[in-house]
């Protein structure tokens, strides 16, 4: 195939629209309870601005860099080992919530976990790229491959994160579906992991309240069925054209993290169904031209690498509009480009800038 002259356009335009999208919902969703903390509306909508301007800075950057310039065993093995290392850190940081998801210099934090997956991405778009022949070899091949993944997701349970892990545990999958890897094994995989899953989520008191609450929310409507019950109303207001931008009243401190996990369901509030399918339609795209990208690639890195991209984004954007729409229990995994957070927009975007450069390569 000839060298295109430019990046892919829809991808580029999508990712921008979101991302303005974001910061627009952002400020309307946390206005109010900026004032109330901060004294200033515009406290949390600043931060994210700061982190969109990195990020679509590094995203510009990077989709001028060759791709090929990762797929060496010296960038490669540090940029896993950087991730091991700072997921240790964080153990070693003051605990937030019981949780060290966190760490913190000073005025500046990040989440490791953040940069795990796209380390755990280019591990395994390096590893396999020449090992599909032998994909059947479980010594050889299944087990180096899926090593680094077990020890990020081990890691990222013992924060406790298990949103992430699941994330890690998804997109390693279908990584190594992609390169051939029989389902026999993946079932194998789902077995073993089972009994450690249901440990999670049954045996730990808040995961299991839940699930209970997922099943039955009217059974604690102001206790823990309150979160789902709240998204819920949310959402259903929202009717077809929405409230209008900043009119929503859920966000008025009944709809909880209505900038995080549960942005989505201040944008049906106020934006209506109409505005929701728009913010589903551009994932739509994200994931189209992606996967495009990923199955026009003549070279098997670029092909694994833009499928792990597209997939940690898709897998994403799916749990968390699952969550406010109560179609599974609360993950607390954010919208990818619209929910605050700083660390988790600087790296989707650079990631975009990697895939950005991929779409060089393909007509």
């Amino acid at each position: 195939m000839a060298k295109r002259v430019g990046v892919d356009k829809w991808l580029f335009g999508a990712t921008l629209v979101l991302v303005v999208i974001g910061l627009l919902m952002v400020f309307s969703a946390s206005a109010v309870m900026a004032k109330e903390r901060f004294g200033s509306p515009y406290a949390f909508v600043i931060r994210q601005s700061l982190w969109a301007v990195f990020g679509l800075t590094a995203m510009v950057l990077l989709m001028q860099i060759d791709y090929r310039r990762y797929n060496k065993p010296n960038v490669v093995f540090p940029a896993v080992a950087v991730s091991v290392l700072l997921l240790l850190v964080a153990f070693l940081m003051h605990d937030s919530h019981a949780t060290h998801r966190w760490i913190r210099f000073g005025a500046l934090s990040f989440q490791p976990s953040e940069i795990a997956k796209p380390a755990l991405v280019l591990f395994l778009a390096w590893f396999l790229q020449n090992r599909m022949e032998s994909i059947e070899d479980f010594r050889g091949t299944i087990l180096p491959a899926a090593l680094p993944s077990l020890i990020f997701i081990a890691l990222i349970l013992k924060e406790p994160d298990l949103g992430t892990a699941l994330v890690c545990a998804g997109v390693t999958a279908l990584m190594l579906y992609l390169a051939g890897m029989n389902m026999r094994y993946l079932a194998i995989a789902a077995v073993a992991a089972s009994p450690v899953l249901y440990f999670m989520l049954f045996r730990v008191k808040w995961r299991r309240d839940r699930i209970f609450a997922f099943l039955n929310p009217e059974s604690d409507p102001l206790g823990k069925g309150f979160h789902i019950i709240q998204s819920l109303i949310a959402v259903g207001t929202g009717g077809l054209t929405g409230s209008g931008f900043m009119d929503g009243r859920q966000k008025l401190f009944y709809l909880p993290e209505p900038h995080t996990d549960y942005i989505f369901a201040n944008i049906a509030e106020e934006l209506g169904l109409i505005g929701a399918i728009a913010i589903v339609g551009l994932f739509v795209v994200l994931g189209y031209r992606g996967m495009r990208a990923a199955i026009l690639s003549k070279d098997p890195f670029a092909r694994f690498l833009a499928f792990g991209i597209t997939a940690t984004l898709l897998i994403q954007a799916f749990f968390n509009i699952s969550v406010v729409l109560a179609l599974v229990p609360t993950k607390g995994i954010t919208l990818p480009f619209i929910s605050y957070g700083g660390t988790s927009l600087f790296i989707m975007l650079a990631s975009i800038g990697v895939l950005l450069n991929i779409t060089r390569e393909v007509d």
